[in-house]
């Protein structure tokens, strides 16, 4: 720890109008003792893809699931999340209009035991849409963006268990921006696809990048280098540094980011 006081950290800064969303001092304690996240403060710039990356228990899934509030029921957040100048973080909160707004996708794909179509189209009837031709529509529109409507066009009233595990990962990302967000979460979205359904999944998130912006998890550096334009290191919860993806794999500041980087330790 006295390695980490001396350690020189850099974190990038985007002006007001650049943000989509920004955290001041968060911190996360499990059982109101075990602190896992120490005062992080990151910005991410709209509409541009945001890796987290650090070794096993850094606290990046910790940070990522605190940003649309998943941790409520597990940990105690302090600090800040502003997004659209609110914090987001405040009690008072609608947690679940932040979560349509602020969607995430997990690690393993997790769709429902329905049909690809109902997937789609369950949580907009659950929100009061019942327009028949309006859902066909978000259904279409949502599978296109997500590159899976050419796959499974001909099968929409079939159960989505029976798609590949690639298949079933970009329909949960359909799933996620039927909702209209804003922000997609990732976290660690293809650990669990083969070298094939990982392309796939990288084009469909580099396709998406103009229309969302992404906060993504990965242990996979070599993932991160390809498709983020930012990237965070997270060391023992905290960010030591924050820059633009090349220069923290190409120049990193700090000695501990370029031990992670040349695979000393993770």
């Amino acid at each position: 720890m006295d390695d980490l006081k001396k350690e020189p950290t850099y974190i990038k800064t985007f002006s007001s109008d650049e943000l989509a969303l920004s955290t001041k001092n968060l911190s996360v304690l499990y059982g109101g003792t075990i602190q896992k996240l120490f005062n992080v403060s990151l910005g991410f710039k709209k509409n541009a893809i945001t890796a987290l990356i650090g070794a096993s228990g850094s606290g990046k899934s910790t940070f990522l699931r605190s940003l649309n509030r998943m941790n409520d029921k597990v940990a105690t957040v302090k600090g800040n999340i502003i997004f659209h100048g609110l914090d987001v973080n405040k009690p008072n909160i609608n947690v679940y209009e932040l979560r349509k707004n602020i969607g995430m996708v997990f690690q393993k794909p997790n769709p429902f035991p329905k049909s690809i179509r109902e997937n789609i189209t369950y949580a907009l009837k659950a929100d009061g849409q019942k327009d028949k031709q309006k859902l066909d529509q978000i259904v279409e529109e949502s599978l296109r963006a997500a590159a899976l409507w050419d796959e499974v066009k001909d099968k929409l009233d079939k159960s989505a268990l029976a798609l590949s595990g690639g298949q079933q990962q970009r329909l949960c990302i359909a799933r996620a921006i039927a909702l209209k967000p804003e922000i997609l979460l990732l976290d660690e979205p293809a650990s669990a696809l083969d070298p094939v359904s990982t392309a796939k999944l990288e084009d469909t998130l580099k396709q998406l990048r103009s229309r969302y912006t992404m906060v993504m998890v990965t242990h996979n550096m070599q993932q991160a280098s390809r498709i983020s334009e930012y990237t965070a290191f997270f060391h023992l919860g905290h960010v030591l540094e924050y820059d633009v993806t090349s220069n923290v794999f190409t120049n990193p500041k700090g000695r501990i980011t370029e031990k992670y980087i040349q695979g000393s330790f993770g």
